[in-house]
């Protein structure tokens, strides 16, 4: 095999690229790529947290590294563990592997880690550097960052509009309005997340099955806001729970005889109290996300409920899909209903917004700049 040489800049980013492959399987821990390279720039190991409970990126690292690793530096995408958890302190392993150097691009927000793993290096007397990649890193671990500081899941946004900008014709059919080519990406971007929430008018009008086909690396819960309980049993999402579960927030409110007949079902639900409007509580909802440790949640609609979570400041990513065609009609739904802000002054911009062609599609992604995930 031929010798790979990296400059710090270029083992930073082959670490952040290691990392990203953990995608979908390694949360609720964040994705972290490491990479062990010698004094005269030879890669000698790379590795990355390729599964929940399983080594950490360092390990991987040091392994295949050997002997090697001694006098070596390691590049990590996060600062090494100190605390005892699903496996070992990642920072006893770079102690005993004899390391001269580490650098970190960010520390970890875990409070049994939070600079204690940098602390605990330098001790050792290991020359600890940190911020190299450090914005790279931070949007890379951007949802475990507000699931810990915030107890509450990264949220990303997804619709798919007419060029013309309605979600669906005014008779509420929204089937299809992109390609096969941006349903396949949706898919993709299902297959990481642990929840896709929808609310009760997008079940009743396009009866989905909110799933991930084909599978991908999480089974996603079926998360349904769904005030008075009206999800019907007969319901795509309810006749296909043995293939994913189904969630439920329903308000105190709603009929104890409808909440009885879903809970009989097997799927679970939950009674809130009301909001001003009668809906369950949304901050409460994304608390119950949180405590079940879900770190990506996809909500896919409809206009009411991305309303409501814009207007909550809880989006924190955006994928949308625009097609060519124009739908109108002053009845068609928009993909954010809600209250909205008082000027577009104060809209909620993208970072650096990726735009891309998708066949005819347009596809616009990116990351919200007033982001609470975002470090």
């Amino acid at each position: 095999m031929s010798t790979i040489f990296l400059t710090p800049e270029s083992a930073m980013r082959k670490a952040l690229e290691l990392a990203a492959l953990g995608a979908g399987f390694v949360e609720p821990n964040p994705m972290v790529g490491a990479v062990v390279v010698a004094p005269d720039g030879r890669c000698l190991g790379m590795g990355y947290h390729q599964r929940f409970g399983g080594p950490h990126a360092e390990v991987h690292a040091l392994r295949e590294a050997g002997e090697l690793a001694r006098g070596a530096t390691l590049y990590v995408t996060l600062e090494p563990c100190c605390h005892h958890g699903k496996t070992p302190p990642c920072t006893d392993a770079v102690i005993a592997a004899g390391m001269r150097r580490v650098v970190v691009a960010v520390t970890d927000p875990f409070p049994a880690v939070a600079g204690k793993g940098i602390a605990q290096l330098r001790a050792a007397g290991i020359r600890v550097e940190t911020g190299l990649g450090e914005h790279e890193a931070l949007a890379l671990t951007a949802p475990f960052r507000k699931l810990v500081l915030q107890q509450r899941p990264f949220i990303t946004a997804k619709w798919a509009m007419s060029l013309d900008g309605k979600l669906a014709a005014h008779t509420g059919i929204s089937k299809w309005i992109s390609n096969s080519e941006s349903r396949t990406i949706v898919h993709l971007i299902r297959g990481r997340m642990d929840g896709i929430l929808v609310g009760i008018g997008t079940v009743l009008a396009d009866d989905p099955l909110l799933t991930v086909r084909p599978p991908g690396a999480r089974t996603p819960t079926r998360i349904i806001l769904d005030s008075q309980a009206r999800l019907p049993i007969t319901s795509q999402l309810i006749q296909t729970i043995s293939a994913a579960p189904v969630l439920v927030f329903a308000s105190e409110s709603a009929p104890v005889d409808r909440v009885t007949r879903i809970r009989d079902t097997g799927a679970e639900i939950i009674c809130l109290p009301p909001d001003s409007k009668g809906h369950p509580d949304l901050l409460r909802i994304l608390g119950e996300l949180g405590a079940r440790r879900m770190t990506n949640v996809l909500v896919e609609g409809g206009s009411d409920i991305l309303g409501r979570f814009r207007d909550a400041q809880e989006i924190d990513e955006v994928h949308t899909f625009i097609a060519p065609k124009l739908i109108g009609g002053r009845d068609g739904f928009s993909p954010i209903g809600g209250q909205g802000v008082n000027s577009p002054e104060f809209g909620m911009p993208l970072i650096d917004p990726i735009v891309e062609r998708i066949g005819n599609d347009i596809y616009v992604h990116g990351r919200i700049h007033s982001s609470k995930g975002s470090g």
